[in-house]
């Protein structure tokens, strides 16, 4: 999971998901965001042309984008993304759309930034037309926000829907009602096991088999190759928040955070995957290869 927005180029973003998909991972995403709240002057780039790009330059590896906010684009525009980049990818698109949250980046760009009430309301109003648009060849929308009467071309057989967030009920409900994967932020299990229980109550309720919605989570790592490698990494993660090692240890590992060796940080998604966490986008800052590799390579050890 990349955060192009803070820094790094096109061809940073095709190494690492070229590497991504040459070690066996699931699944290369990246960031919806077009500039960054400390007000940065990183180049970013658009996440939407950026995936398309990848998908020609890559072949297995799914390409996802955790997640587009409905403040962005119009949700026939996204319909008609992602239609695109799924034919373009040979079927391996994800879909996320949000909220949306980072007032600072609309401002800067004039996008409008509502309400949270009315972020959600427009939300609500755009799921139902996309999960219908990315299914049928005509779809048909009146909503509050939203007025649609069109083909939805290219078509592709089904995109994989993902609807992410932060909220402890609202957001799973969404996700339960219309994504075929709810996505949030890594935090501690017990944590997640409470939002992935809403995820599946509603899920039950509205007659859908809980079972078919892919849960993940989007969050950092800080694992060593072995012990010794894990405390140069935190001293040096220490470092840069300005704090001691044990004060970083402690509020990673509050976060739900995998923290330690290989081993430990097994022990840690064992725990995940027992909550119902089926996926879990591992996030790197920055996405040059080489971070890309130290961060990950670790937790690809048996």
């Amino acid at each position: 999971m990349t955060e192009p927005q803070l820094g790094g180029t096109h061809d940073d973003l095709v190494a690492a998901a070229r590497w991504a998909e040459e070690h066996g991972l699931v699944s290369f995403a990246r960031a919806d965001h077009y500039d960054w709240q400390r007000g940065t002057d990183q180049d970013a780039s658009d996440a939407l042309v950026s995936l398309g790009g990848l998908a020609r330059e890559t072949s297995t590896i799914r390409l996802a984008v955790l997640v587009s906010p409905i403040t962005f684009r119009h949700p026939a525009v996204i319909a008609k993304s992602a239609a695109t980049l799924d034919e373009m990818s040979g079927g391996r698109f994800d879909l996320g759309v949000g909220t949306g949250w980072m007032e600072t980046e609309h401002t800067a760009f004039g996008l409008p930034f509502p309400p949270q009430a009315e972020r959600f309301a427009r939300l609500e109003d755009a799921l139902p037309y996309l999960h219908t648009a990315l299914r049928d060849e005509r779809s048909v929308h009146r909503g509050p926000f939203y007025a649609i009467d069109a083909i939805q071309r290219p078509l592709a057989p089904a995109v994989n829907f993902i609807v992410g967030g932060s909220g402890p009920s609202r957001t799973p409900r969404l996700a339960a009602r219309w994504a075929d994967e709810y996505n949030t932020f890594l935090r501690p299990v017990e944590d997640l096991e409470a939002r992935i229980a809403v995820m599946r109550e509603e899920a039950e309720r509205v007659g859908r088999d809980p079972d078919s919605i892919l849960c993940s989570v989007m969050g950092q790592a800080l694992v060593g190759s072995d012990r010794a490698d894990y405390r140069e990494r935190l001293a040096a993660a220490a470092a840069r928040a300005n704090e001691e090692p044990s004060h970083t240890e402690a509020r990673l590992r509050s976060r739900g955070v995998p923290v330690g060796t290989p081993d430990e940080a097994a022990a840690h998604l064992t725990r995940m995957a027992a909550a119902g966490v089926g996926r879990w986008y591992v996030q790197v800052i920055p996405h040059d290869l080489a971070t890309v590799v130290a961060t990950v390579e670790p937790l690809l050890s048996p």
